[in-house]
């Protein structure tokens, strides 16, 4: 058994080997609280909790630390002049953000922390940078205070860039910068700013710049070196090559390897609020249960961009229907057999998941497993069907998406399920009594009227099955 996964550090495929065997730490970079998720929060928090969920089930133990930005310019930019403190904003789109997650059944952090909890932590790295000339105060007493660049020959490492080639660094004002491409650790105060968005610091009163919190984090909660550093592609650059450039500058080890997870398109462009094209959480977990939500986003390779267009919740639908009607049917006719053991998992599936977290192809097998399963239970294979049966079982549970989980009965396309399910097992059990009492015009009766309610029913020798047509 060898998981092996895609460094964007190395641009290759390689062996995943942990610091500590056994054990697999992971830090990735959460939300910045500053308005609603939308669905490309969504695929990135789903990407890591599907590797959690196959390190774990391969015997890992895993500690995964997700962060939130609950401090940042546009945080306090899109506070300013509602009359909501940018605390209470923060916290009320952190709210919205845990929502999401729970509502696509993404297993909870092991620590979540919040940056404006490790202010002290920021500011041991920004002064071990100091004394190591990596960064320096503006001379200007603004109180900031900036990585030198230009001191560390590895800047550039992470996306393979060279420090000429690169943008100018856009997250501070360049006011006491020597050298545009130096970015910010430490914003001193401007007037304007709400009190309660500064710290004391022996640089001067202020606050964190955004690349200095993740650093702060990671060290604080899985220590200066762990496993896996995770984010989406878009934050390559600038955020991840900085944190690695000052965490690395400052002595730390950081990261062993790093994850970037594809992004979300709409249409084939690019989500954006110039476009309007953006989709919200809230909005699309409302167009179709949740874990239909959950398939269609976790279905494509982690690394490829997923383009959302008119239909793809319900050829997600469709696939998971498959997926489900299996397994009550098969449940159904399996209740009281006695079954011999049956493998975790099939060995393909084993084998993709392994494969850098090939869920497309572990997806194929699933469903031919579904396939096979149903010729089983055509063929009323009972040995077959039940291999197939806890194969599937195994394979949804792996992935987060088994319908028939306590997690998804509670969501609002499920309210009407039970109620229905009970008054469509009385008529069927109502149409049986009838057929033992050769009572068939009562049985017929029942049947036309199930079917013209939507419900198919089906005689079969281990009883009878119904399903919505």
């Amino acid at each position: 058994m060898t998981v092996r996964l895609y460094d964007s550090r190395a641009a290759d495929v390689v062996d995943l080997v942990p610091l500590v065997d056994g054990q697999v730490s992971i830090y990735v970079c959460g939300p910045t609280v500053q308005s609603s998720p939308h669905i490309g929060h969504l695929r990135s928090a789903l990407v890591y909790d599907i590797w959690r969920r196959w390190l774990s089930h391969r015997g890992y133990h895993v500690t995964l630390v997700r962060n939130v930005t609950d401090i940042d310019d546009k945080v306090l930019d899109l506070a300013a002049g509602t009359g909501e403190p940018w605390w209470a904003r923060a916290y009320r789109v952190e709210l919205e953000f845990t929502a999401a997650y729970t509502a696509l059944g993404i297993l909870p952090p092991t620590y979540e922390p919040r940056a404006t909890a490790s202010i002290p932590q920021m500011q041991d790295i920004i002064t071990r940078l100091v004394e190591r000339g990596h960064a320096y105060p503006a001379a200007d007493g603004s109180g900031d205070v900036y990585f030198d660049t230009a001191s560390w020959p590895e800047y550039g490492a992470l996306t393979r860039q060279r420090r000429d080639d690169m943008v100018d660094a856009t997250d501070a004002d360049p006011r006491g910068k020597r050298d545009a491409r130096d970015f910010a650790l430490w914003k001193g105060s401007k007037s304007g700013e709400p009190s309660t968005a500064s710290w004391d610091s022996p640089w001067g009163v202020g606050r964190p710049g955004w690349h200095i919190e993740c650093s702060a984090m990671s060290r604080r909660y899985l220590g200066p070196a762990f496993d896996i550093h995770g984010g989406g592609l878009d934050l390559r650059f600038p955020h991840h090559e900085n944190e690695l450039a000052q965490s690395t500058a400052a002595g730390d080890a950081f990261a062993s390897y790093w994850l970037h997870n594809g992004l979300v398109t709409v249409g084939g462009q690019k989500m954006s609020k110039s476009l309007g094209n953006s989709i919200f959480a809230a909005d699309f977990l409302a167009a179709a249960r949740p874990v239909v939500v959950r398939y269609f986003l976790g279905a494509a390779h982690y690394r490829s961009t997923i383009d959302h267009h008119d239909g793809s919740l319900a050829e997600a639908e469709a696939a998971l229907d498959r997926v489900e009607g299996f397994l009550v049917r098969a449940a159904e006719r399996l209740e009281g057999v006695r079954l011999a053991d049956a493998p975790a998992v099939p060995q393909g599936f084993a084998d993709a998941m392994d494969d850098d977290l090939a869920v497309p192809q572990a997806l194929a097998v699933l469903h031919e497993t579904v396939r096979s399963g149903n010729a089983a239970l055509d063929a009323d294979d009972a040995e077959a069907l039940g291999v197939a049966y806890h194969q599937v079982a195994a394979m949804v549970e792996v992935l987060g998406i088994d319908p028939r989980a306590p997690h998804w009965s509670g969501g609002a396309h499920d309210t009407s399920a039970a109620p229905l399910a009970a008054l469509v097992e009385r008529l069927v059990q109502e149409r049986a009594d009838a057929r033992a009492a050769r009572d068939f015009a009562t049985a017929d009766r029942v049947r036309d009227d199930l079917a013209g309610a939507g419900i198919t029913i089906e005689d079969t020798p281990s009883g009878t099955r119904w399903s919505i047509a």
